[in-house]
């Protein structure tokens, strides 16, 4: 009888996801990578990609070098590319586009491969390209980001932030904190979080869940977008949460499609 019950409490018994976060690219641990990874940054990167690709972009091809991706761009006809390029919040000079959510719309990049640079959000998928399955992540794909993570035989997953120059940046675990209060809730699988940066983020979360554009305000890069021009509307569509079923896969190295 014991035997018995023995067995149907491993069958019943639910699998585990560890889940961590990164402030930053720096902050990853030498070693072996997991299989899964989230790069997220809210102010503006993975915001943009995920619009991009919402609004019929064919993939968007990262660099964290601009001569890199100024080469590799060259080989593609010209009516089939964007140049996508960001240094401090600015456009890059040459380019077509910044890195603004609003500007990729439907008519600019349907159809089209964006070639894009940014100060940080390309750096930290830069650091884990290799991993098995990455994705990408804002607020307004939180959820959909979530469905997948749970609809698959998942044992360990990163968060990496991006951050401003390689420091932390607010938004970007406010949104990792909004990613893991989702994990958390659901009956599917018990989460494990592994690290203090990542229950630091579900606190951020707990805070500012009802007021996520304020929250995204009062952060120094909002703040500092604000200083450079008029970006109240990117900072409005960067903190629209779960408005986006698309979730920005990476099918090869540095190459991101909707998936």
């Amino acid at each position: 009888m014991l035997d018995d019950l023995v067995t149907v409490t491993d069958i019943v018994r639910r699998a585990v996801v560890k889940l961590s976060y990164f402030h930053v690219a720096a902050d990853v641990p030498k070693g072996p990578l997991p299989d899964v990874a989230v790069v997220i940054d809210v102010l503006r990167a993975t915001t943009t990609i995920a619009f991009a690709l919402n609004n019929g972009a064919e993939s968007i091809q990262v660099f964290d070098d601009l001569d890199e991706l100024r080469k590799t761009a060259d080989k593609w006809p010209s009516s089939s590319r964007l140049l996508l390029g960001e240094r401090g919040g600015k456009k890059v000079d040459g380019f077509d586009l910044g890195n603004s959510p609003l500007l990729v719309t439907p008519e600019r990049v349907k159809g089209k491969r964006l070639f894009m640079s940014t100060t940080n959000g390309t750096k930290a998928l830069k650091r884990l390209h290799e991993v098995k399955s990455l994705y990408t992540m804002g607020l307004p794909n939180r959820k959909a980001v979530a469905d997948r993570l749970l609809s698959g035989k998942v044992s360990e997953v990163w968060m990496l932030g991006s951050g401003w120059e390689g420091s932390y940046s607010l938004e970007d675990s406010l949104a990792a904190g909004a990613l893991a209060s989702i994990l958390l809730g659901q009956s599917l699988v018990d989460v494990d979080v592994i690290n203090d940066e990542l229950f630091s983020a579900l606190a951020l979360w707990e805070s500012w869940e009802k007021e996520p554009e304020k929250c995204l305000r009062t952060a120094t890069h909002g703040k500092r977008l604000m200083g450079l021009g008029d970006h109240d509307g990117d900072l409005k569509r960067c903190a629209e949460l779960d408005s986006l079923s698309v979730v920005p896969t990476q099918k090869e190295s540095g190459v991101l499609i909707a998936c």
